[in-house]
């Protein structure tokens, strides 16, 4: 897998600590930088077959069409990118006009992801969004008519402007245009962003926990009467429509990120690149980029896996789970687990436990407590 984190944005969402920047002024070097890298760190990943690219962000559909074919073009230099390879791009509702949509399918683009957060003009203006309700919408059915049927959309919830009516309003529409993937997350408040800084002043009311916690309910009964697999917390699909990209990073599979701030694994350690534009161009000019790693212990790889794969339908597996860490970590897993069985946040699915509905309303809670440390 290939990630390439592209740091650029028209503006600033007031609720994003994502690493990226609103001036465009070194974005040619830049992109050499990400091309030349690919070439650089290709020796990270053992298997030479790339079965899925994603452009990330910041907002990848900011950069020109031929720039993103060059970016695929440097991967398929140096790696062989499978015939039915997921290549997702990332993309703003504004940048979605008529021909940029024409450009994109005469690329090897095949998955669209659409940062569409709400439907309500009132709650994009709080959020700082760069597109207004109108393209939200009219994004949508124009992909659809232009032919790509694999498509995404991202909704916001536990924010104060989102009352429930609104909620199940948004949830109704990606349900009614017939979007077959849907990713959805809980409003969060980082430190060093705009909206924490409003929250300190008074001028927003803060983040109300048992709000989000209802909407996030509502949002799993409501997608699972329309069809919709639940396979990841903050993911539903219509069945067949797995994200393969996210569904292998859950997976454990192996991952090399490009660009400044992006992350790499290949199940031996965790690298990252530095967050610094500028910096990153000129250690990659130099044939060295800059990165640190991270070797994974014991305890970090059963953090790791916990971690990932509790978040899915798929659960733990614990007959892998024993056969990886041994008999006597399985156990300790078990008697941490027992609580959660008890009160019915965890059950036994075959020889995986999986979170219930319940449980998914807590998961970080409750993965916290099965780490290791």
């Amino acid at each position: 897998m290939i990630y390439f984190h592209i740091p650029f944005c028209k503006q600033a969402c007031h609720y994003c600590d994502f690493h990226f920047s609103t001036s465009l002024k070194y974005m040619d070097n830049l992109l050499v930088a990400m091309r030349r890298e690919v070439g650089l760190r290709q020796d990270y990943l053992q298997d030479r077959t790339v079965h899925s690219i994603y452009f990330g962000g910041g907002t990848p559909s900011i950069l020109p069409v031929d720039e993103i074919q060059k970016l695929i073009d440097s991967v398929a230099a140096h790696f062989e990118i499978s015939a039915e390879a997921e290549i997702t791009l990332e993309a703003n509702p504004d940048d979605l006009d008529i021909d940029k949509v024409k450009a994109l399918r005469s690329t090897p683009i095949n998955r669209l992801s659409i940062g569409i957060q709400s439907f309500y003009e009132e709650d994009l203006k709080w959020m700082n969004r760069a597109h207004n309700a109108q393209e939200a919408d009219a994004s949508i059915k124009r992909v659809q008519d232009a032919g790509f049927e694999n498509i995404t959309c991202d909704l916001i919830y536990g924010y104060p402007l989102l009352t429930d009516e609104k909620w199940n309003s948004n949830i109704q529409r990606l349900v009614d245009l017939q979007v077959p993937h849907i990713s959805s997350y809980s409003m969060t408040v980082e430190k060093k962003t705009a909206l924490a800084h409003f929250i300190r002043q008074g001028k927003s009311a803060p983040i109300d926990e048992e709000q989000s916690a209802e909407q996030m309910l509502v949002l799993m009964d409501t997608l699972t009467q329309y069809g919709y697999e639940h396979y990841e917390i903050s993911n539903f699909a219509k069945k067949g429509m797995y994200a393969q990209h996210n569904t292998n990073y859950w997976k454990g599979k192996h991952y090399l990120g490009i660009g400044p701030s992006a992350h790499s694994y290949n199940g031996r350690s965790r690298s990252w690149n530095i967050a610094h534009n500028m910096r990153y161009i000129a250690a990659v000019q130099e044939g060295q980029p800059a990165y640190e790693t991270e070797d994974l212990g014991l305890h970090d790889r059963i953090n790791e896996y916990i971690m990932t794969s509790l978040r899915t339908m798929w659960g733990i597996d614990m007959i892998y789970f024993e056969q990886e860490f041994g008999q006597d970590v399985s156990h300790n897993l078990m008697a941490e687990v027992h609580p959660f069985l008890s009160k019915g946040q965890m059950l036994h699915k075959d020889a995986s436990l999986v979170l219930t509905d319940q449980g998914k309303v807590i998961a970080d809670h409750i993965i916290s407590q099965l780490f290791i440390l």
